[in-house]
Order: C-alpha cells, then sequence, then structure tokens
C-alpha cells in the first residue's frame, strides 16, 4: 500500500514541529521536545521516509467520520498556519482525529499514560513488598 514518490502527487499536510531541533518533524522523537509546529503539505514518501505506513480509520466504529472532500479541504485550509504542540494533548496523532472525526485525540497517548500507571503501581507494590519482607526479617 505504499505510495510511489512523483514530485506532484500523493502530497499530504502535516504538523511538523517549529522548533530549532533541525529535522525534527512530527514523526521525530526530537519533536516531544517542540512546542510549536506548522502544517506542511509534502509528498507522503518525503514524510514518512522508509518508515512502512498504512490508512488507519480505526474510529470509524465509534465516531462518524466526516466526507474526505471536506477533511481534505480543512486540511488544506490549515497548511501554513501554525499553532501549539504538545506531545502529550497536541500532537499529530490528534490533529488527523480532529480532522476526521472532529474528535482530537491520540490513543498513543492514552496507551502511554497506561502503561506508566502500570508501572507505577507495580514500582509501589514492589517497594511495599520489599518494605514488608524487611520488616518482617527485622522483627524475628
Amino acid at each position: 500500500m505504499l505510495g510511489s514518490c512523483r514530485p506532484k502527487t500523493n502530497r499530504v499536510p502535516h504538523p511538523e514541529s517549529t522548533g530549532e531541533i533541525a529535522g525534527a518533524g512530527g514523526a521525530s522523537i526530537m519533536s516531544a521536545v517542540a512546542d510549536r509546529a506548522i502544517v506542511k503539505k509534502e509528498r507522503l514518501c518525503d514524510v514518512v521516509g522508509r518508515d512502512p505506513y498504512r490508512v488507519n480509520n480505526k474510529h470509524d466504529d465509534k465516531y462518524n467520520p466526516f466526507p474526505p472532500s471536506k477533511i481534505v479541504q480543512w486540511a488544506e485550509e490549515l497548511v501554513g498556519q501554525e499553532f501549539c504542540y504538545s506531545l502529550t494533548s497536541n500532537n499529530c496523532e490528534h490533529f488527523v482525529n480532529k480532522l476526521r472525526y472532529g474528535v482530537s485525540r491520540s490513543d498513543q497517548v492514552r496507551d502511554a499514560l497506561t502503561a506508566a500507571t502500570i508501572s507505577g503501581v507495580g514500582l509501589i507494590a514492589l517497594s511495599a513488598g520489599v518494605m514488608f519482607s524487611r520488616n518482617k526479617k527485622q522483627h524475628q
């Protein structure tokens, strides 16, 4: 499903960091430290590089998607605009979900927060177990 890189086709609007970190595009880990982004329109292959990509309309069963013509129109209107970027509340996934469904959400952020919470609870339980074990040994 990979698109070809023809000069005038397969161009997609996408947010990209405007931070001072050269090459910190929306897909870059360095974009995590950026606080501003600008919507650019570039060839899909230039945006994704060698990374695999696919169409992911995973929330179509939960939300009614806007018609493709409207999504494209709104995306085109955003090209050149700068906005606040936040890895946790206004990232690339929020951007595309807002365009498609009118709902700003990021499952990546939700999943990361869930994993962090589970890890934190696990560490607390482990610490409590170690402390209980030490306490028990001291009383023997």
